[in-house]
Parts: C-alpha cells; sequence; structure tokens
C-alpha cells in the first residue's frame, strides 16, 4: 500500500503533531537546520550550512507524551528513526510515520514471544502487507511491551 507522501521534514513533523492530537497526546519538537547541525552530516566542514547540491538539510527530533513512551528521529534522506519504549526501528520511510505511529496508538502493535530459541519481537503492521519487527531484549520488556504479548 502506499502511504500519502511526506515531501519533507517540516510535512512529516505536521503529520505526527496531527496524530498527538487525535490521541490526545504533547508533543515537544526539537529541529537541526543546516549541514553542521543534522546528524548524519558529521563530515561537513566548519560553518558548511547546506549541502553541495545548495539544500538546507533539516532534521526533527520528536518526542510524544504517554504510553508507550515514543520518540521520533525524521531525517533529511526521507527515512526516521522511531522508538517505541526503547525499542528501535531504524529506516522506516518518512512517508509510512502516520500509518506506523496509528498502528502503534490504536493497539495493533503486539509483542511476539518465542519459549525457544527465548525472545520477544515487537510487531508494528501497517495497512497492506507492510510490517515492521524489532527485537526486544528481556531486560527491556515494559509492563506496555507485556501488556500486547501474543505467544506462539
Amino acid at each position: 500500500m502506499t502511504h500519502p507522501h511526506l515531501p519533507s521534514t517540516e510535512a512529516a513533523v505536521t503529520a505526527i503533531r496531527e496524530i498527538a492530537a487525535e490521541y490526545g497526546m504533547e508533543m515537544t519538537v526539537t529541529d537541526d537546520i543546516g549541514a553542521d547541525q543534522t546528524s548524519r552530516r558529521a563530515s561537513a566542514g566548519v560553518f558548511t550550512i547546506v549541502d553541495p547540491d545548495g539544500s538546507l538539510p533539516h532534521e526533527a527530533f520528536v518526542e510524544l507524551s504517554g504510553v508507550p513512551t515514543v520518540s521520533v528521529q525524521v531525517f533529511p534522506e526521507d527515512d526516521a528513526k522511531i522508538t517505541v519504549d526503547n525499542v528501535e526501528f531504524n529506516d522506516v520511510p518518512r512517508d509510512s510515520l502516520p500509518a506506523f505511529l496509528r498502528s502503534v496508538y490504536s493497539g495493533l502493535a503486539y509483542t511476539k514471544g518465542r519459549f525457544f530459541p527465548p525472545g520477544h519481537w515487537l510487531i508494528v503492521p501497517l495497512p497492506g502487507d507492510e510490517t515492521y519487527k524489532e527485537l526486544v531484549t528481556l531486560t527491556a520488556l515494559t509492563p506496555w511491551l507485556s501488556s500486547g504479548a501474543r505467544s506462539s
């Protein structure tokens, strides 16, 4: 399934803001603008603000209140890192952010565990056939993660 296109970091932050309002959460946003400020531009020269193509990279870090704890780091390269209760989902396409967050907050996300080999995974299904799955260490199993557990 294709998701609505979010052409910029600001468009992604606006979409996250709408979801926060929909679910009654507060959010804080930290913006880093310029090649010398964004986290993936470690090789940018001193006082270098724009990329070689003349664009001004924009990165944002968003924290959402409530349970589960969620933070989103939106990168200028059209992807994001979403952390849900200390479980990191790297390289989530920026266009998938709204569907991912709605899945988490609407109760579609769940954990799945196995006895052998032992392990738990946080699974976030999105509309269509898109699913994100990350390993949860036993020490990081929070009450929210445990509440949505399914065994196999």
